[in-house]
């Protein structure tokens, strides 16, 4: 099978519609998948599920067809988010689940992420376990052994009952505040869950692209850059603070009560507050997640673990080391006590929690910790082997503790700089923290310029 302009990782694998991707490859990833999935477990059940994005629908009956060709029984959930599909695969105790979604990616992506039976996503040597499926083939039914598909409209109602049961909410005392926020769902999943979860912890809801029609009319990644249509509708409506979503939710950004976006990285780390007030333990968060998520954890007297980028790396982590919880600073948010995936509904009930018992702004919570900039750059892959490329930054910025679990991550006490190539686009990521953006744009310039290089 021609894998040219796909991108094949543990996040899943995703292309450009119509170009990379089409119903064909959907079909043939989708098979071995559900082969796969149903070959090393007792049940033949996959949970599926789609975000809003246009190509949505036309993919999510090709999975079906696929899955119902290897007898795979199909629990379809329709459009919902990512952390649903995952929950869902939890509670039926099923072989899998596979979420059709791009995430952040811009509208002409889409992807499919592989939810193995204990509700992570594949790691690598799932990934390739699954991948030599399709290489070999992939055994089909026949007819009198073909799959069946059922719809299940109850799947958001579990996830939301799931999160108000959790011990770290107060439902009554939120409802009580009957706090006025502001959501931008960015015409993406999260209209299917956000809405209702906000009413029943009685907030009162300024909204804006709710229509899930899936044709963004701005960035779908949740960045500050990105979210000036959401900072005006907090400051117009008087919000005490603004959450926005990706595509397929499983991400959060805040907008505080300023009508400012304070940055995803934030979301976690507020987050963490609450849990460890009241449950300490270890957190776990990957190599790019700003320096706040340690000051936090720091001032609990808790361990912070780092483990590489991606969903399911943060997860095994966490599972190996029993964090209390974890995630990823891309807004992304991993509570044990709910599910071991990302989930941005989670986040948000912690974020109306911790407004709840601190009885102040989120801006004020912000301001007393330690401020950092984080700059974010990334560049075409260079030709050179990246482990040449790693020795030449080490050489050009010596001084630092080397992380090189993850591409490289160079560590001074104030500041550090992550070089990795993009597990979802052909490119290299460069991202730098310092106290000031000044500084961390000159840790982004010291790597760009033997990147750079080397790539002419």
């Amino acid at each position: 099978m021609n894998l040219d302009g796909l991108m094949v990782s543990v996040s899943g694998v995703r292309g450009r519609v119509g170009e990379a991707l089409t119903p064909e490859v959907v079909c043939q990833f989708a098979a071995a998948f559900g082969a796969f999935s149903v070959a090393r477990s007792t049940s033949k059940l996959i949970v599926v599920g789609r975000d809003s994005r246009v190509s949505g629908p036309m993919f999510h009956r090709a999975v079906l067809a696929a899955l119902q060709s290897v007898g795979a029984d199909v629990v379809d959930i329709g459009m919902a988010p990512t952390p649903t599909v995952q929950m869902e695969v939890e509670r039926l105790h099923a072989a899998g689940g596979l979420a059709i979604t791009a995430s952040h990616n811009p509208v002409e992506w889409n992807a499919l992420k592989f939810i193995s039976s204990s509700g992570l996503f594949l790691d690598a040597q799932e990934g390739e376990a699954m991948r030599s499926v399709l290489e070999r083939g992939v055994p089909r039914a026949t007819w009198d052994a073909l799959g069946n598909v059922r719809a299940d409209e109850t799947a958001i109602d579990h996830h939301i009952e799931a999160i108000l049961a959790l011990p770290f909410l107060d439902v009554a005392g939120i409802r009580a505040r009957a706090f006025p926020v502001a959501l931008d769902s960015c015409h993406g999943a999260g209209v299917t869950i956000f809405p209702r979860l906000l009413e029943r912890l009685g907030c009162r809801v300024s909204a804006i692209n709710l229509e899930p029609h899936g044709r963004f009319h701005r960035p779908p990644e949740p960045v500050a850059e990105n979210l000036g249509e959401l900072e005006r509708l907090v400051s117009a409506s008087g919000a005490v603070v603004g959450f926005a979503t990706d595509p397929d939710v499983d991400r959060l950004a805040l907008v505080s009560e300023q009508g400012k976006a304070i940055g995803e990285d934030y979301t976690l780390a507020l987050a963490a507050r609450v849990v460890l007030a009241r449950t300490p333990g270890p957190v776990v968060t990957n190599l790019s997640t700003s320096r706040i998520v340690a000051d936090v954890v720091a001032e609990a007297g808790c361990e912070l673990v780092l483990a590489p980028v991606g969903e399911v790396n943060v997860a095994v982590k966490m599972r190996s080391v029993g964090a209390v919880v974890g995630g990823e600073g891309n807004g992304g948010v991993i509570l044990p006590d709910l599910h071991l995936g990302r989930d941005a509904p989670l986040a948000a009930a912690l974020i109306l929690q911790l407004l709840h018992e601190s009885d102040g702004t989120l801006s004020a919570m912000v301001a007393r910790y330690p401020q950092y900039r984080i700059v974010k750059d990334k560049l075409d892959r260079p030709a050179a082997p990246l482990d040449a490329v790693y020795g030449t930054l080490q050489e050009a910025l010596p001084g630092a503790a080397v992380d090189r679990q993850d591409g490289l991550r160079l560590t001074w006490p104030d500041r550090w700089v992550h070089v990795r190539p993009s597990g979802t686009e052909p490119i290299v990521r460069v991202i730098a923290e310092a106290p000031s953006e000044v500084e961390a744009r000159e840790l982004v310039r010291r790597c760009r310029a033997p990147l750079d290089a080397m790539s002419a």
